[in-house]
């Protein structure tokens, strides 16, 4: 009997990061790895350079280019050089046509951006690509047969937005899952106020950054400044405006912003899932989110056991027969009962600890 195939779709560093950390939970599997991508239209746009500000290309595709490389993990671009058995991702937005009948895991990879009018039309007007309205959309392509979150306030938070309780499973997410162990990295600087900026205006969102930056002027009231730039922005144009309103503050574009929470005192964001690390280390947080909203959401915290969770829960579905896999998808559809793989706590929960 063959070994099964499994294929992890990378994206962002972070979704690269979570991928990798799963794929350790699998290792009795030959598990492969590809950047993210996609089929038609979105295929040419990335080809012609023109979605370089998503994970289909740009310095997205580059950093997950050298984090596979530096690794040496086995690729197969665009899953197309052998059958797979299994299928994880960690976004829905955009799900290729040939991972479309495979068994397919879905992984939350951060925070989820609020719910403006793009995810209206999108949840109403099917018809429109998903990721129009960014990660407000994820989960809402119903394609997976499992859709692993990061508490039971993002499994609710999702039930909410119309996608099935039977198909989600509150497993904590890596990479978000044990933020004491942040407070052991080191950082050269102490005592300053961080701010973590949000390509808003590289993917078409509104950004008065004038107001902001004045924003952080005020809160910072003298204190040094340090700003970390998303990986996305243009941080030609970024570090221009930053510099001709603060000229003393400090401009950084690469390097882990964790360990910069850590050592901050005062940290400001604008939409970023490192909300929550300033949050769950205590640290005064000042972000354009609902802070109360994301506290409810923080994403469970168990020393860094998502992605052995996440592996257990994948390897059921990977050994349930697809007939039974295609038999409960369309039970699922119609609403009434959770998959064969699922082990159903009160309440119709997962029971996902010591899975």
């Amino acid at each position: 009997m063959s070994t099964p195939n499994v294929l992890l779709i990378c994206g962002s560093l972070n979704q690269t990061q979570q991928m990798h950390q799963i794929a350790r939970h699998l290792r009795e599997y030959d598990c492969y790895y590809t950047p993210f991508y996609a089929d038609g239209l979105e295929d040419f746009a990335a080809r012609q350079g023109w979605l370089n500000a998503t994970v289909l290309g740009g310095r997205h595709q580059q950093d997950t280019q050298a984090y596979l490389a530096q690794h040496r993990l086995p690729l197969d671009v665009r899953g197309e050089n052998r059958p797979y058995d299994l299928v994880l991702t960690c976004s829905d937005l955009i799900v290729p046509a040939n991972i479309l009948r495979k068994r397919l895991v879905l992984v939350q990879e951060g925070i989820t951006v609020p719910e403006g009018l793009p995810y209206h039309l999108v949840r109403n007007m099917r018809f429109l690509p998903r990721y129009l309205a960014n990660t407000a959309a994820t989960g809402l392509s119903d394609a997976y047969d499992l859709f692993c979150v990061a508490s039971e306030g993002y499994r609710q938070l999702f039930i909410n937005k119309g996608i099935r309780p039977e198909k989600i499973a509150v497993t904590g997410i890596p990479n978000f899952d044990n933020f004491n162990m942040l407070l052991d990295r080191e950082f050269p600087f102490r005592g300053y106020v961080l701010v973590a900026t949000s390509p808003l205006r590289e993917s078409a969102q509104p950004d008065d950054r004038n107001a902001f930056l004045k924003k952080c002027g005020e809160i910072a009231a003298g204190r040094p400044l340090f700003f970390k730039l998303h990986p996305l922005e243009n941080d030609a144009r970024a570090r221009r405006e930053i510099l001709q309103t603060m000229p003393d503050a400090l401009v950084l574009t690469s390097g882990n912003i964790n360990p910069m929470i850590a050592n901050a005192e005062v940290v400001i964001t604008q939409q970023s899932s490192c909300t929550y690390v300033a949050l769950a280390l205590g640290k005064e947080t000042h972000t354009q989110l609902d802070a109360e909203e994301l506290r409810r959401l923080m994403p469970i915290q168990n020393d860094g056991d998502s992605a052995r969770r996440i592996a257990n829960l994948a390897r059921r579905i990977l050994h349930t027969p697809m007939p039974v896999i295609e038999t409960y998808r369309q039970i699922s559809r119609n609403r009434s009962r959770s998959p064969v793989w699922a082990k159903r706590a009160p309440k119709g929960r997962w029971e996902v600890p010591g899975v």
